[in-house]
């Protein structure tokens, strides 16, 4: 059975489960009713940073342009433009052993695409979750509902995955950014 996790807690992923090597995580959400003329494009991306905390390399940073992390650690399913459905709306392929030894932490982040000009936020948006799963038996280990507190936020650092004594843990984070993407960027020392 899952654990479900609330905002602020951690939880160890590879000591609790030994030889888990490969999970996925599969974040989805709902939008709101209203109506901004437009659709709604939320874009998950992972922010992979070494001890300064900081993207040290433009290969680091997964997301819709740069789906495939080349060392392999990290493959992004692709992005799904509507969110519209059941299930998870986008999925991320995570291997432990293959992350090179400078990253520290993978930060899981989602956004919304054109969010200023669409008059789009985190308070349109609902029943946001991501979800940690074992891709090898494909059984769910942990989930984190993001809840409905945010409110003009256009960008979330959902949960990150980090290095502690050799073993790899899951902290559920939800924190808000406006600015969206490019305040991410900025944020993980990245140029925009």
């Amino acid at each position: 059975m899952a654990i479900t996790l609330k905002k602020g807690q951690k939880i160890d992923l590879t000591k609790g489960n030994p030889g888990l090597k490969n999970i996925k995580l599969g974040l989805g959400w709902d939008t709101n009713s209203f109506d901004s003329g437009h659709d709604y494009d939320l874009d998950v991306s992972i922010f992979m940073v070494g001890e300064s905390q900081r993207v040290e390399r433009d290969e680091d940073f997964i997301f819709y342009n740069n789906l495939k992390h080349i060392s392999g650690c990290i493959e992004h399913l692709g992005d799904n433009r509507t969110g519209e459905g059941d299930g998870d709306d986008e999925e991320i392929l995570v291997d432990f052993s293959l992350v090179p030894k400078h990253i520290q932490k993978m930060a899981v982040s989602v956004t919304i695409h054109e969010a200023k000009e669409r008059r789009q936020n985190f308070g349109q948006v609902s029943n946001s979750y991501v979800r940690v799963m074992n891709d090898e038996d494909k059984s769910e280990i942990l989930r984190y509902d993001l809840g409905e507190e945010f409110s003009i936020e256009t960008a979330i650092v959902v949960c990150e995955l980090y290095k502690y004594n050799g073993e790899w843990k899951f902290s559920a984070v939800g924190s808000g950014f406006e600015g969206g993407l490019e305040s991410l960027c900025t944020n993980y020392g990245l140029s925009v």
